[in-house]
């Protein structure tokens, strides 16, 4: 961080970097919202002093990389797809961490579900990333190799990820809940050449062996030259097999971080795969670096005091965005077990022991917390505690309500939606920025969101289709194995809006209400839509009144599109332990939607499920799931992708029964 930010000791980084900025831009910037609107109004000027603030010249190759004198030097082509980002920059992911290294204490802590805790020390970092970088080279694994990871979330799989980027190779990890079938599905597609796996981890009271899947999804990636293994096996027995312990024990100290360009790839993410192969998406070293100080040190405030936890599996983007907080010189926690064994405590326990400062949940975990009666304010001290994150789904108001009554009086609720599409937050909470329940109090710096009608008019309070209409760092570099990048485009920029427009425009997909104060609304997927009687919904918004419900566990909606014109929407639901779904709580699910929605957002009927479908990063399967309902034969979903794919025949069975009126 500059001298500046350094010398505002008693102020958060926001306002640290507000300042420092109002002096550099002579704008007033007198509140977030104009800091917001300088930032999407000079993009080239907001990132360059970004750059400035977290003094990343210093970890740029040569002075005159490093010296970015002129807008030109930050954003040389706004064109979307295809940006094109500090052209003369050439850096290393890895060096923005390892600049931290002279702190004393514990950068990165690995608990597993039995309790047993393991820390490496931001001493110990470099020589074990340097190691691992050692091994590669070694390997013949150098600028733009692929190395392939099947790991829970420990500590090694954040080192082998440090010491692939160290050498610019790229990384992609998918977890172990995978089978090997599924992992290799997304794996393969990279041609990897070294692969590191664990022999098991447990996971909801049970031990996990993995030595034969590792060794499975090992023989279905033909290009390996090594295959790196955590934990305790015999090597010989694994073809081209290295100890963890080995790879890490090199000498590294002779090796020096590659210097590359600024949109190098990290590397690759995977979209979910429900409905056909998952894409690749690949981003750059640069991009990653900005964002995530932006997301992590400006919006989140982290720093060297600060305890990050964000529970999360290699699968999920959570993971790529938990390293960040190495990038700030917070301590990271790493949590290889269920957030729900033995019980939905557990998380809260981890929160307490850890002493943990930015606690990442899911609106899962809390409901579930919620539906178990715990109050964590009472049980656990969690006085360190001063943000509670939560993404993976909107977060309803009443759990706004419930953490402030349970958790901790008055402790800021991040809840932020984004995407692996550009691994961070579009928008979500910021520090100092007051939260209302049930919103994203603001649209993040440097994102150009809107809500916009179909004819591309900008809305204010009411729904719309979620859009940037600006580039940012993070969006993809490419997305793997799409060379004239048709399919990138197709992702995001081919919508047909009703008024046609050569300006291209990321469609996310999503239904946000931007309000009168700026802050945001999400209310589903647009590709999801309800639209009953020509009036659009969002599941969101029904899914926050129907989990409200104490009986309920889950619910499921969907808005199915029958022949000549009839429209089913029902409504399913999983309950709590001991709860009956009779006509009384069917009534009162219908009066609740009917009160705090409208008569139009109350389902046709209430139906018993015995699971909701979702995809591994535990998205709910609308799309595809409303598709099988309506009895389109072209649907096809990846059993790999969901993490229950005997659900789907009972629900195709449910819309085979379906009688329409």
């Amino acid at each position: 961080m500059s001298t500046d930010a350094q010398s505002a000791a008693a102020t958060t980084q926001i306002e640290a970097f507000t300042e420092s900025a109002r002096s550099r831009s002579g704008e007033d910037l007198a509140d977030y919202a104009q800091l917001w609107q300088w930032s999407v109004d000079q993009p080239a000027g907001f990132w360059r002093a970004l750059w400035d603030f977290y003094d990343l010249g210093d970890v740029a190759s040569t002075a005159d990389s490093a010296a970015i004198t002129d807008d030109a030097d930050v954003l040389a082509d706004r064109e979307m797809p295809g940006a094109r980002w500090f052209p003369g920059v050439r850096l290393n992911y890895v060096s923005a961490i390892l600049r931290h290294c002279d702190r004393p204490g514990t950068a990165v802590v690995g608990l597993d579900e039995d309790g047993t805790r393991t820390d490496i020390g931001w001493s110990e970092l470099p020589g074990l990333v340097t190691g691992f970088a050692r091994t590669l080279t070694d390997l013949g694994v150098g600028e733009g190799d692929v190395v392939a990871a099947y790991l829970p979330d420990v500590p090694e799989a954040v080192v082998a990820f440090l010491g692939t980027a160290y050498v610019g190779a790229i990384w992609s990890g998918c977890g172990q809940d995978y089978a090997p079938g599924g992992a290799a599905g997304r794996l393969a597609q990279l041609h990897p050449k070294v692969l590191i796996s664990a022999t098991g981890y447990r996971y909801n009271g049970k031990d996990v062996d993995k030595t034969a899947d590792s060794a499975a999804l090992a023989d279905l990636l033909p290009d390996l030259v090594a295959h790196v293994v955590v934990g305790d096996a015999d090597q010989g027995a694994v073809p081209g097999g290295v100890s963890y312990a080995d790879a890490v024990g090199a000498d590294g100290s002779a090796t020096a971080p590659a210097q590359v360009p600024f949109d190098h790839p990290l590397w690759v993410l995977f979209s979910s795969g429900t409905t056909g192969r998952p894409k690749g998406i690949v981003h750059g070293h640069g991009g990653v670096v900005v964002e995530h100080l932006k997301a992590g040190g400006l919006h989140g405030d982290l720093g060297p005091d600060d305890v990050f936890f964000w529970q999360t599996a290699l699968s999920w983007m959570m993971w790529n965005y938990q390293v960040a907080g190495l990038l700030c010189g917070a301590r990271i926690v790493c949590y290889s077990g269920s957030p729900l064994s033995p019980d939905a405590d557990r998380l809260w326990q981890i929160v307490e022991s850890e002493k943990v400062t930015y606690f990442g949940t899911s609106p899962g975990q809390l409901q579930a917390s919620r539906k178990a009666g715990l109050v964590p304010g009472r049980e656990h001290d969690l006085s360190a505690l001063r943000t509670l994150g939560s993404t993976g789904s909107t977060l309803a108001a009443d759990l706004f309500t419930w953490v402030d009554d349970n958790v901790k009086r008055g402790l800021p609720i991040s809840s932020i939606s984004g995407g692996t599409d550009v691994v961070t937050a579009f928008a979500g909470g910021s520090t100092g920025v007051p939260v209302v329940a049930g919103e994203l109090p603001v649209r993040y710096l440097g994102v150009a969101l809107q809500s916009w009608a179909p004819d591309r008019t900008p809305l204010v309070g009411e729904v719309g289709e979620m859009v940037i209409t600006a580039p940012m760092p993070s969006m993809p570099v490419s997305f793997w194995d799409d060379p004239d990048g048709a399919r990138y485009r197709a992702a995001y920029f081919d919508h047909e809006w009703a008024v046609p427009s050569d300006e291209p425009v990321w469609r996310h997909g999503d239904w946000v209400t931007v309000t009168d104060r700026g802050s945001l609304i999400i209310h589903g997927r647009s590709d999801a839509t309800l639209n009953r009687h020509g009036i659009r919904m969002g599941s969101a918004d029904i899914y926050e009144v129907v989990e409200g419900i104490d009986e309920i566990a889950e619910a499921f909606v969907l808005g199915v599109d029958g022949p000549d014109g009839a429209y089913w929407m029902p409504l399913f639901v999983t309950l709590v332990p001991d709860a009956t779904l009779d006509d009384d709580l069917r009534s009162r699910i219908a009066a609740e939607v009917r009160r705090r929605l409208s008569p139009r957002h109350v389902p046709d009927e209430v139906i018993e499920a015995p699971g909701i479908p979702h995809t591994r990063t535990g998205k709910k399967l609308e799309v595809p799931v409303t598709g099988i309902l309506a009895g389109r034969s072209e649907v096809s979903i990846d059993p790999r992708s969901v993490d229950d794919h005997g659900l789907i025949e009972w629900y195709a069975e449910r819309g085979r029964a379906h009688r329409w009126r």
